[in-house]
């Protein structure tokens, strides 16, 4: 599973939640990042925290499935963790943006599940990036300023979530996540109410409709 989003429009919420519910059967792939560890991170839980030097020894050591540039920092996925996950027979879920989702579905493409996570609105995603006490206010204008050209990404990914009520949001994940594993949420076998929910959820031609009014 390869899921993406302009920052603040709630990946790591979502992603975070789906792996709490299905793991040892799903894991997440932790990213290596040059970026300074933000209050309340844990190295190893939320990344692997690494000087620029080690992350370069790593790609010169072609350890990384995928690796790029985002807002001055580097990150990378390790190749070695897909290949425990699956050796043992597990799924893995990447919170990655674009451009790792590109280099992950080439590897990768009859196994890879993209799916791109929407804001409800423009506004709301700048409110959400705000009120970050983490970011400094320049990477927070940053941010801000890179949502659109994240968002004109959405055509390449199989699936469109919006984000406009969180519950709803995961109903869609989660059923994604068992229709692709199982063949469909019923043959699953695992009892959720959130399963009902998702029928509630707009489906592709309305995501694609709003994907498209946040890029007006």
């Amino acid at each position: 599973m390869i899921v993406s989003s302009p920052s603040g429009a709630g990946k790591t919420t979502l992603t975070r939640r789906l792996i709490t519910e299905f793991r040892p059967q799903l894991e997440f792939s932790v990213s290596y990042t040059t970026r300074a560890m933000r209050p309340g991170e844990l190295n190893g839980r939320d990344y692997y925290f690494v000087t620029p030097e080690k992350f370069q020894a790593m790609v010169q050591a072609h350890e990384f499935a995928e690796y790029a540039n985002v807002f001055g920092n580097r990150y990378g996925s390790a190749q070695d963790q897909i290949d425990h996950a699956l050796d043992a027979g597990h799924d893995i879920i990447f919170d990655v943006d674009w451009q790792g989702a590109q280099e992950l579905s080439k590897r990768w493409p009859q196994d890879s599940l993209k799916i791109f996570i929407l804001p409800p609105d423009m506004t709301t995603l700048e409110a959400r990036l705000r009120s970050r006490a983490t970011d400094s206010a320049e990477v927070i204008e940053r941010r801000i300023r890179k949502a659109k050209d994240e968002l004109g990404h959405y055509p390449e990914y199989q699936h469109l979530i919006v984000n406009d009520e969180l519950e709803h949001a995961y109903a869609a994940l989660r059923a994604t996540y068992l229709t692709r594993r199982y063949g469909s949420v019923d043959r699953a076998d695992i009892s959720h109410p959130l399963t009902e929910l998702a029928a509630k959820v707009s489906d592709l031609t309305a995501a694609i409709a709003h994907a498209r009014s946040l890029l007006a």
